[in-house]
């Protein structure tokens, strides 16, 4: 049952993105899209719900309960950036607003927005943790919980993978071709000079 509400959910998070992107720049009705795309947070309340009732009802803790836990702290971390990045390319496509401006790609410009986004993940991964602890506490008995104690142990191993990936462009940063190109040039024009 859980598994086909966090399917339902996630497939109810792109319908309600959706007909709201469609009412406020299709329909030309901004406030009727707004209170859609407002009701996107109710679907997760529905899966914390749905939950809790499922575990009270004395069903096996089990992976399911585990991803419902990670799908509403990934909401919570990455959600509103992906509503905003899609109304944003809604309103260019569709509002006639200038092209939104991609992430940057080079330097310390682009890790610093990887290192916001590994944020968001850190955010994500402490909400499912909280759940998975609060679920955990919640059924009470431990012989009952070792799979939700897993899933608790391993999401933070997301949030230290995605760290490393967000440190590696701190390390290394990508180096803008074109910066390159230009400086070698001036340096070969300096050598000639002389």
């Amino acid at each position: 049952m859980i598994v086909a509400l966090i399917a339902a959910c996630e497939i109810g998070f792109w319908v309600l993105l959706a007909a709201g992107l469609a009412f406020r720049y299709l329909l030309r009705m901004p406030r009727t899209g707004l209170a859609l795309l407002l009701c996107e947070p109710l679907l997760e309340v529905v899966l914390l719900v749905a939950t809790a009732v499922d575990l009270r009802n004395g069903a096996e803790p089990g992976r399911a309960h585990g991803l419902a836990a990670l799908y509403i702290g990934y909401t919570v971390g990455h959600g509103h950036r992906t509503v905003k990045w899609l109304d944003g390319h809604a309103a260019h496509r569709f509002g006639g607003a200038p092209k939104p401006a991609g992430p940057p790609r080079y330097g310390t410009a682009r890790a610093r927005y990887e290192t916001k986004l590994w944020l968001g993940t850190v955010a994500g991964v402490a909400v499912a943790v909280a759940l998975l602890q609060l679920a955990i506490w919640y059924v009470g008995d431990a012989s009952r919980t070792g799979t939700l104690e897993d899933w608790r142990l391993a999401a933070p191993r997301i949030a230290g993978i995605h760290g490393l990936v967000a440190l590696a462009y701190w390390i290394w940063p990508k180096k803008d071709p074109a910066g390159k190109s230009r400086a070698g040039t001036d340096v070969d024009k300096e050598r000639v000079g002389r």
